[in-house]
């Protein structure tokens, strides 16, 4: 008998191709939300950043959530963030301190990640791999190969990501 028939399935992985300052992306957390109630820790959701050029504090954004995932809070902080999208575009980095400090991240040192870029890297690499696999807009998914844009309309989004995702796990 092989070890690999008793090992637990590996999770399909959701990428969540997302802007911080994107409302789209707001709406689409009760889709994401939704699927991880549905498929627990068989789908493994994953961020990655896709700042858009027109929202000004989208990469600041993105770089403040990479240093929430380090300090273990990072869907939290995302969450968070996203709800106050408005307020994100008309005061800007002083809000991605006070969604850290209102979970109790050290913002202090997200402020200094903002400054010393030691997030830049990633950022940088999920946009540009964005843009490879022709990303246009946000919400987009990729799931199975499979590229899924929410930024044109998110009817029916969270239905197809699930018939994607039976059929890679099996179901």
């Amino acid at each position: 008998m092989s070890d690999s028939t008793t090992a637990p399935a590996s999770p399909v992985v959701l990428e969540a191709w997302f802007d911080l300052q994107c409302p789209d992306c707001f709406r689409a957390l009760d889709d994401v939300r939704a699927l991880r109630e549905e498929y627990g820790d068989r789908l493994d959701v994953q961020l990655r950043h896709f700042p858009l050029a027109k929202h000004k504090h989208a990469y600041a954004a993105a770089q403040a959530a990479e240093e929430a995932f380090a300090q273990g809070k990072g869907w939290p902080y995302t969450e968070a963030l996203l709800a106050r999208t408005a307020e994100l575009g008309e005061r800007g980095e002083p809000v991605l301190l006070e969604v850290a400090a209102g979970l109790g991240l050290d913002a202090e040192e997200i402020d200094t990640a903002l400054i010393d870029g030691r997030h830049l890297l990633t950022v940088d690499a999920d946009e540009a791999e964005g843009r490879a696999i022709k990303v246009t807009g946000t919400p987009t998914y990729v799931i199975g190969g499979e590229r899924l844009d929410g930024g044109q309309s998110q009817e029916g989004l969270r239905e197809r990501i699930g018939t994607i995702a039976d059929r890679l796990l099996g179901a």
